[in-house]
């Protein structure tokens, strides 16, 4: 086999082991409704991950805790969770969380 054809092919083998397990699933289930468990426990899933990527990065930015005044992210925290609340919105939490930063940065 020439190398170009080894390359195409490991192209082609990378594709669809990143392909198949996203698109098999959903095909599989697009076919019949999901039981109601596991509908519920699915609705979970957004926060669980959001929250994973969310509170390491307020709680612990240099590494370790930091549940202190001087940690801006906290501060910038308390508008964002306003916001969300008051909006559900998903661009002005994020839009409030990032003033908030850039102005704390500023006056701090």
């Amino acid at each position: 086999m020439s190398q170009n054809l080894i390359d195409t092919l490991t192209i082609v083998g990378m594709m669809l082991v990143t392909v198949l397990p996203r698109v098999l699933p959903l095909w599989l289930l697009s076919q019949k409704p999901l039981p109601p468990l596991l509908a519920r426990w699915l609705s979970y899933v957004p926060v669980a991950v959001l929250s994973a990527m969310l509170f390491p990065a307020l709680l612990m930015p240099e590494g370790s805790l930091a549940l202190r005044a001087d940690n801006l992210y906290l501060w910038a925290a308390i508008p964002a969770i306003l916001a969300a609340w008051k909006t559900r919105n998903l661009f002005l939490p994020v839009l409030a969380g990032v003033a908030t930063i850039a102005l704390l940065r500023w006056v701090v």
